[in-house]
Order: C-alpha cells, then structure tokens, then sequence
C-alpha cells in the first residue's frame, strides 16, 4: 500500500475505535526522557485533533513537573512552530480546525511530541501529507538535539512505510 491508502486506512480504523478512549501511559514517556538523560525542559505537544491519541493529560503532566509546554501554530508555506502554551490558556482554531496558542513567543522544544496517523518499526512515521512535522525536525535538528516521540495507538503499527528523503525518522514511538 502507499501512503495515501494507508493513511486513509488507518484514520477510518482511529475513528472507529475512537469510544475506547485508550489511553498513553505518562510513565512510559517519563522513562524514555530518564533513559535518554533528556535534560531539556522545554515539551513541544500538540492539541488533539482527528481522534489522535489525546495529548491534554500528558501535557498536564508535564506542567506539573515545571516544563515549559508548546504548541505548533501552522505559518505559511506549510511551516510551523511552537508557542509557549499552559492548560489554563485559551487555543483560538486555525484554518484547518485544529486548536493553536494564541501567544506570540516561540520556544523550541527540547521533547516534541509527534502525532501518527500510522509507523512501522522502524520508526518512519505517516502524518496527514503536508510535510509540516518533517519540515519542522529537519529545521530544528541542525541548532539543537531534539528528542522526538511519536504517541500512537497499537492498531496504527504497519508492517513497512515507504520512505523519501524529506521523511524524518523519530527517536521513540510510545503507544497504548
């Protein structure tokens, strides 16, 4: 299958399975950051959209153990990057209805949290297409190590993803 049929594929399974409600164990994150002496605190999330893996008690998380948290805000030529965000702040929602910041500082994280429409073992990673996570970790990648983890859910694994050269591998892959 190519990424196209795969994509579509996995997001109708998501969305079917969407009432479970499965969860990402915060631990699980929490002893791959110990395991690779992360010593950033600085957390790129992301506001779920889509039935993605539900981020919002995790940042919390974080928030708790006094990390910065940031979320993406999608610019124009299908760039982005993270703002400064806490729990209490209100999101405003961009064109493409998924909830963003409102503030105008930009951090650079030091973990950032990836969303997955589907992976394999390798971990390769299928997005929605637009690019804007790879164009995102390539960009940073050459000023600062970023850690990278995928949250996805078990039934989104795929046996191979085909890859090109604009396709950015993640470090972890976290999933129910």
């Amino acid at each position: 299958m190519n990424k196209t049929e795969i994509r579509k594929k996995i997001l109708d399974i998501r969305k079917k399975n969407d009432e479970k409600k499965f969860q990402i164990n915060f631990q699980d994150i929490s002893r791959i950051l110990q395991k690779s002496k992360s010593v950033g605190k600085i957390v790129g999330g992301y506001y779920p959209y889509n039935f993605e893996v539900d981020t919002t008690k995790i940042l919390k998380e974080f928030e708790k153990k006094k990390y910065l948290i940031s979320l993406p805000k999608i610019k124009k030529n299908f760039q982005m990057d993270f703002f400064q965000w806490s729990s209490n702040e209100p999101l405003s929602i961009n064109k493409y209805g998924i909830p963003e910041p409102i503030s105008g500082k930009v951090i650079y994280p030091d973990i950032l949290l990836v969303p997955i429409v589907a992976f394999d073992k390798n971990f390769n990673r299928i997005g929605y297409g637009g690019g804007f996570y790879d164009r995102y970790i390539k960009r940073v990648k050459k000023n600062k190590n970023i850690i990278t983890i995928g949250l996805a859910y078990s039934f989104q694994k795929v046996k191979k993803i085909q890859i090109n050269d604009n396709d950015m591998k993640l470090n972890f892959i976290v999933t129910n």
